[in-house]
């Protein structure tokens, strides 16, 4: 593939949203060691990726300008790298490119370690989604809130605040893997929805029990999967258990304010922020499951490569049900 174009989209500087997105061609990038080339058929926005365009990272992210966003990718292997020991062209697969992004355009190259395969019958769109958004979930359940997706262990109880999300709608139905009591907060609209994906309970957030997060069974919390914004601590205390914990999935300067606090005068109850560590055999466990019909990616929207702005619109919007994925 060396020495040919591809179509990219990419931004040349912070800031601009959706209208600094440029669609161009470069060339296509050549895997280097223990590295692959995929040709991409799926790619899932996460507000990682306009987060960092806002510059909400920097200096750290984007390395350099011109960026190409997008981490989440799935498709088929069409180079291998020296090193190689796992794929070889022709392979499908799903991978995280790493947080330099590449993945919105024809082809991208992922690490070999962050490389999974995809079975046959689980479609590159089923699978697009687990890269941030499921691996972020399944650390937070497992690690974080200490649930054995086997069912083994005791039973906790469980919040998963906007649960319709991109990261809630996994959070939900590994909780629930887990033998978990699981209570989520949702608009409305996707009451229903929610229930479906396994919570035992389900919260309007603008009613005023929503508002409160008070369970409607009464329970109070072992662990908070909070994947919203906007939620003071004032407002998960009271509905902890004597050792909860929040776990903040995007933590602000006032969330490490309060883990701060709460580690310095010992509470019981903590603030818990989750920095995702992406690991290839947790994103194994994740495609197993969707291969064998124990977990399912939500998918809000699909896009092609050309209408990429709209699809980063509606990332930024806030209000999508599940992933947003972009086709090229």
């Amino acid at each position: 593939m060396a020495g040919k174009l591809m179509n990219a989209v990419q931004y040349t500087a912070y800031g601009g949203g959706p209208d600094g997105l440029q669609h161009v061609e470069v060339p296509v990038p050549t895997p280097s060691k223990d590295e692959v080339l995929l040709r991409l058929e799926a790619v899932s926005l996460n507000p990682f990726d306009w987060k960092v365009q806002k510059g909400m990272l920097r200096p750290f992210l984007p390395r350099k300008f011109p960026h190409i966003p997008a981490s989440d990718v799935a498709g088929e292997v069409i180079e291998v790298g020296p090193g190689v020991k796992n794929f070889k062209p022709g392979d499908k697969v799903v991978a995280f490119t790493s947080r330099n992004g590449g993945g919105l355009a024809d082809f991208a190259v992922t690490k070999e370690s962050l490389t999974v395969a995809r079975p046959p019958e689980v479609s590159a769109a089923d699978v697009v989604g687990l890269p941030i958004a499921g691996l972020t979930a399944h650390q937070a359940v497992t690690q974080s809130a200490g649930i054995n997706l086997d069912g083994s262990g005791k039973e906790a109880n469980i919040l998963v605040t906007a649960a319709s999300g991109g990261v809630g709608h996994y959070a939900v139905q590994l909780a629930k893997r887990g033998n978990a009591h699981v209570t989520a907060t949702c608009g409305a609209r996707n009451i229903e929805l929610v229930k479906s994906l396994g919570a035992d309970e389900v919260l309007d957030y603008k009613t005023t029990d929503g508002a409160a997060l008070n369970s409607p069974s009464g329970r109070k919390y072992d662990a908070v999967i909070h994947c919203a914004n906007g939620i003071p601590w004032s407002t998960f205390e009271p509905n902890l258990s004597p050792n909860g914990k929040v776990i903040d999935i995007t933590p602000g300067p006032t969330s490490l304010v309060t883990f701060a606090l709460k580690k310095l005068t010992f509470s019981k109850k903590q603030l818990v922020p989750l920095v995702l560590i992406p690991k290839g055999e947790n994103l194994q466990c994740l495609v197993n499951l969707v291969k064998e019909g124990k977990l399912k990616t939500v998918i809000d929207s699909k896009y092609p490569l050309d209408k990429a702005a709209e699809a980063w619109a509606k990332s930024i919007d806030g209000h999508a049900t599940g992933k947003i994925i972009v086709e090229p």
